[in-house]
């Protein structure tokens, strides 16, 4: 995938950069995790999440809020 500044997206997004993208806090990071609502994946110590489980939790997370107005 590329983002408009022509670079190429990342596809594994660390721990700190995605609490900041979505704007929670690392416990509420792991409750996703354990819904299933967010994919971790591991290389060596360190923690992951996929790009495409954060995109699909945003689009789940507008579709919902759309849906109740």
């Amino acid at each position: 995938m590329e983002i408009a500044t022509g670079q190429l997206e990342r596809l594994l997004v660390p721990v700190p950069e995605t609490l900041y993208q979505l704007g929670i806090g690392r416990t509420k990071l792991y409750d996703l995790f354990e819904r299933g609502d967010l994919v971790p994946v591991k290389i060596g110590r360190r923690t992951f999440i996929t790009q495409r489980s954060i995109y699909e939790y945003v689009d789940r997370l507008t579709t919902e809020a759309t849906a109740l107005k």
